[in-house]
């Protein structure tokens, strides 16, 4: 009997890794997409025309030391290691993070301790003790019903974002990727081709919507793998074949040297480094699909490097 339970346990134990590691997968299609091209554009959009570039390539370690520590604090250390933490029962999202709020402090405009909540599977009625250690930012935020109107429309206006960002981030990257056409047609071409062609796909891809997260994952995951290991072939060999010293510019002299020598055109330019991390928004947003681990393994061991 133990020998058996302990087949069926390691069995299990299987299967559950299978499953994170097929969720892993999924979600370079449907989370990664965004993050995983932002930083093609960081260095045209960093360097403004009163940047000049010098011999020793310092401007250009600057910018990279940059790019580096921003996709290294915000998408790894802050959503993968602290943000999908705060997960409400394994759904992300700004709603999410208001229902969480709201079923620690008496602050919800919406009802949300109702006896009806407890037939929905993944609610779970929290009644904390209360003692004397509350923290009075919960009590202020208690106290006055004026932060909770403000709580409230903080979450709608953030969710509003998400959904605006959602629409037009992929109208401006299929606009973009299409616009490559150009060189390839005459200039009277243009607006006959690049627009119909580019509303087409876009229709096409919002068709696809009402398959799910599985078949969309399973689609686009190959498109999004393929592209971050050729990316990655090639970063490797211009490294080798160009500057092995490129790897100088993790330090964080670099950045620190960019913007002694640039000073205020380089502190304008730096709206352009924050190119690189648009999209991480999904690995919280699109937690309640997939899974904590699934999303934290994806990014670490395959977008990240």
């Amino acid at each position: 009997m133990d020998l058996s339970h302990s087949n069926c346990w390691s069995s299990s134990k299987e299967n559950s890794w299978r499953t994170v590691l097929l969720l892993a997968y999924q979600s370079l299609g449907v989370v990664y997409g965004d993050l995983s091209i932002s930083p093609l554009y960081v260095f045209k959009s960093t360097f403004a025309e009163d940047i000049h570039h010098s011999e020793t390539n310092e401007e250009i370690f600057g910018v990279l030391s940059f790019v580096f520590w921003t996709l290294t604090l915000v998408p790894l250390i802050k959503y993968v290691f602290i943000v999908l933490r705060a997960d409400d029962n394994g759904e992300g999202g700004t709603f999410a993070l208001y229902s969480l709020i709201c079923r620690h402090a008496k602050v919800s405009l919406l009802p949300n301790r109702q006896a009806s909540d407890e037939d929905v599977s993944t609610y779970k009625m929290e009644h904390p003790p209360e003692t004397q250690s509350t923290s009075k930012v919960k009590k202020v935020l208690e106290k006055h019903r004026g932060f909770h109107t403000a709580l409230l429309v903080l979450v709608l206006l953030g969710t509003c974002m998400v959904v605006g960002d959602g629409l037009l981030t992929p109208a401006i990257s299929v606009f973009t990727a299409v616009s490559g056409l150009e060189s390839l047609m005459a200039p009277q071409h243009h607006q006959y081709a690049v627009v119909p062609i580019t509303c087409f796909i876009l229709v096409c891809l919002f068709a696809l919507q009402h398959y799910g997260t599985h078949r969309v994952g399973f689609f686009f995951a190959p498109v999004v793998l393929i592209w971050l290991l050729c990316i990655s072939t090639l970063g490797l060999y211009n490294i080798f074949q160009w500057n092995p010293h490129v790897y100088q510019a993790i330090s964080p002299y670099y950045m620190y040297k960019f913007l002694k020598k640039t000073r205020i055109s380089g502190w304008m330019s730096l709206g352009g480094v924050l190119l690189c991390i648009t999209g991480s928004e999904a690995m919280f947003a699109d937690l309640g699909h997939f899974s904590y681990t699934a999303i934290q393994i994806a990014f670490t061991f395959l977008v990240y490097p």
